[in-house]
């Protein structure tokens, strides 16, 4: 909502004495205060036929038009709007002042610069006793920051503080999150965003993303509306129902669309107002939840069928109409019945991408691609074998079917032959095919039924073990052992997150394979000593690719997401892995070098686009690289006049 200017309402000689809007005038301290009569006035042009309350100051004819205020209200001293004097059941206008000066610019996380405000700034923008004296630079801010997050032992505490942060200094909370990367992912990301959604109705202050239900259906158009931002560029949306590994939890899923577009922004560059956390609650069937006195959604049973799909349609189309063609949708934590339905529903008509389905299976192709350089051979010499068929495990597979097709010249339906998956029924074998969900059937191959995972690594004798299972431990000392008789350097995957779904440790994996595994798990794990050397794990976190793939969507323009783009990140994700990360184990790149990382992954996106005719932004930059890198948003505090 627009509202009054603060220029417009002190600075009118008839209402303040002065010509200046905030002189030190001895009238400026009046005992009473002369103004002229606010009139709320609707207008329709600015949001596309909704209406918008503007405050008009009425021209002054003479000084009968100006009504005199006494210092007699209960609120305080002139209350201009009548606040204090309504009763409860009368209606006020809340009005606000629309200059970011004073009180209000302390309070706006987007300008706010806490004590770094200059002298110069103190002065221009009324600051003067309203901050502390001291001046102090953003890097010491910085070390401020990090210093009263390490003082927490709770990680929960830690996001607390985190998200507290960005609700009060944005550039501050985006500079902390670069500079400690590494330290502070996985607090505003997985594992500890998991401990957050479970919690969230309880640690919730205020919102930070937009919450569309079952109540909006029909008006969900001008609910985008209400959203303060208007050039959004990047939407990332969930309905709840898988967060993590951790199943349904319905409206506290707000916090993974919250800490992704953190990661957007920090991690890739994009612009925060740029950025729209959603989340659709039709509902939960989580039980704990729906009995829970600080549960925040609404309080019945998933909607299904046809009133979910009519729903998502309207949020959908909305969208495009809203925002245009190039908005890009990231789907996150559906359940697998709805993850396929909506990527293939929505993405030949929409900018989609679904980062469990894709983003996951495009950073781990990047790990296994690097990984070939302490393995050796090629992609197509390797067998894989998945515990767990769902969006990540099947998403996964089907990209590196597609590289090896792609290396090979054969057709991917056969390079689908060389990976086998298990779910929860045992290893999935043709003589299962009629009872199996559509997106389990291309993996349905000849042999017979398999019912453990330690026969099926036995059987199958895979190179390489991949767990997106969501349940943690399932890769037993019998299964790790199996996989080290077979392999010289076992590859062992244990993707589920949080932390505690881990398919197995990364002390684990180091112990029963005497050293020898290449590991990498979704959340992160500490270094492990085994036998007096020292092993780091390395972490397969979608946080590598989302950001830049992202950002190379964004830049140029690209109307619709192809396979080969995920190939082109993934294929540049590997290419950023030194011969030093190699020689510790590694088969990813640290993130301290991640905007670079992003930069250069945003590029190739960029390119592929550009070289399949879905790019807009037209001329192609020379260099994509350094176009990409001029793109993204810096955290750095800008001066004001």
């Amino acid at each position: 909502m627009m509202s009054l200017n603060r220029s417009c309402f002190l600075g009118n000689p008839a209402i303040a004495g002065s010509s200046s809007p905030f002189s030190h005038s001895q009238k400026r301290r009046s005992a009473s205060l002369k103004v002229v009569a606010l009139v709320p006035k609707t207008r329709t042009g600015d949001r596309n036929g909704s209406v918008v309350m503007e405050s008009t100051l009425q021209e002054v004819k003479d000084e009968s038009s100006v009504v005199e205020l006494k210092s007699t209200v209960h609120g305080g001293v002139q209350d201009v709007y009548g606040e204090d004097t309504a009763t409860e059941d009368q209606f006020v206008t809340p009005w606000s002042v629309s200059v970011a000066s004073g009180y209000t610019l302390i309070r706006d996380p987007h300008h706010n610069k806490g004590l770094a405000f200059t002298e110069k700034e103190r002065d221009a923008h009324y600051l003067r006793g309203l901050l502390p004296p001291v001046v102090i630079s953003q890097e010491l801010q910085v070390k401020k920051m990090i210093n009263c997050i390490r003082q927490y032992l709770v990680p929960l505490q830690k996001y607390i503080a985190m998200m507290d942060l960005q609700g009060r200094n944005e550039k501050l909370f985006y500079k902390l999150l670069i500079n400690h990367v590494e330290e502070l992912l996985p607090v505003v990301y997985t594992p500890t965003v998991g401990e957050a959604c479970q919690k969230y109705g309880s640690i919730f202050t205020h919102p930070h993303g937009l919450f569309i239900s079952l109540k909006d259906k029909g008006k969900i158009l001008e609910v985008l509306r209400n959203w303060p931002e208007k050039n959004i560029q990047v939407i990332v949306v969930t309905d709840g129902e898988r967060i993590l590994g951790l199943g349904d939890l319905g409206c506290h899923g707000m916090g993974i669309p919250v800490g992704k577009l953190a990661l957007y922004t920090a991690l890739g560059g994009v612009r925060p107002s740029a950025c729209l956390p959603v989340t659709i609650d039709v509902g939960t069937n989580n039980q704990k939840l729906l009995d829970d006195e600080f549960y925040i959604g609404l309080r019945q049973k998933r909607a299904t069928g046809q009133e979910y799909a009519e729903l998502l349609q309207e949020f959908m189309t909305a969208v495009k109409q809203n925002y245009g063609e190039k908005i890009l949708v990231q789907f996150e934590d559906f359940a697998n019945h709805n993850a396929f339905d909506l990527l293939a529903k929505y993405g030949t008509t929409h900018l989609v991408f679904n980062d469990d389905i894709q983003g996951t299976a495009s950073v781990v192709l990047g790990g296994l691609v690097a990984a070939l350089k302490l393995v050796g051979g090629s992609l197509a010499d390797h067998r894989f074998l998945f515990l767990g068929a769902g969006e990540a495990g099947t998403g996964i597979a089907e990209l590196i079917a597609l590289e090896v097709s792609k290396q090979t010249n054969i057709p991917v339906e056969e390079t689908r032959k060389n990976i086998w998956l298990v779910d929860s029924k045992g290893l999935i074998v043709s003589s299962r095919k009629e009872s199996l969900q559509h997106f389990k059937k291309p993996w349905a191959h000849e042999h017979e039924p398999v019912k453990e995972l330690v026969d099926a690594v036995n059987a199958i004798k895979p190179t390489v073990l991949i767990g997106t299972s969501g349940a943690g431990r399932t890769f037993t000392k019998e299964v790790v052992e199996s996989m080290a008789s077979l392999n010289e350097r076992p590859i062992i995957l244990a993707l589920s997150n949080p932390t505690s779904q881990s398919e197995c440790t990364a002390e684990e994996a180091y112990t029963w394979t005497q050293g020898r595994a290449i590991y990498c798990s979704g959340s992160p794990f500490p270094p492990v000593e085994y036998e007096g050397k020292v092993y780091t794990p390395g972490q397969a976190n979608n946080a590598y690719i989302f950001p830049g793939f992202g950002l190379g969507l964004i830049m140029s323009g690209t109307i619709r997401v192809h396979d080969d783009m995920l190939l082109a990140a993934s294929e540049a994700l590997a290419s950023q892995v030194s011969q030093e990360d190699y020689d510790k184990g590694l088969i990813y790149p640290p993130f301290t070098n991640i905007r670079k990382i992003s930069a250069h992954i945003a590029a190739k996106v960029a390119a592929k686009s550009y070289e399949l005719g879905l790019a807009t932004r037209l001329p192609e930059p020379k260099d994509l690289e350094k176009y990409a890198e001029s793109c993204m948003y810096s955290p750095s505090y800008r001066s004001f006049r």
